[in-house]
């Protein structure tokens, strides 16, 4: 029986591959769902044969220990050199996109709110 072995929704590109490679080189037998047009099933990487599934588990969990400890690390070095990305470093480079959002929000405030404050 399949076992699902990585959900691949919000998942990037490059994590993806190398989840798939991972598996190629470790000899797993495995295969991969799509969500499909309307997205109702699950995009995913199951496992063929059920007895693999302990093995395949233990090689994943050391490369997703492996990639949290290399993005802290970057994450760390971006900090260091001044350039993290922060919530000022984003409403400065896209001014339009935050006043946009500004404007939405208040908008949407406004006319949820507005038919309460008319029943006086």
């Amino acid at each position: 029986m399949a076992v699902l072995l990585f959900k691949l929704s919000d998942v990037p590109e490059e994590e993806a591959e190398d989840v798939r490679q991972l598996l190629r080189d470790h000899h797993f037998d495995f295969y991969e769902t799509s969500a499909g047009r309307w997205r109702l099933s699950v995009a995913a990487i199951w496992l063929s044969d059920e007895s693999q599934a302990a093995a395949a588990r233990a090689v994943l969990d050391e490369y997703q220990t492996e990639l949290s400890a290399r993005v802290r690390r970057e994450f760390a070095e971006l900090e260091a050199q001044g350039r993290a990305p922060t919530l000022w470093r984003s409403l400065t480079r896209h001014p339009i996109r935050f006043l946009f959002f500004t404007v939405a929000a208040v908008l949407v405030l406004a006319l949820s709110i507005l038919p309460f404050l008319s029943l006086y």
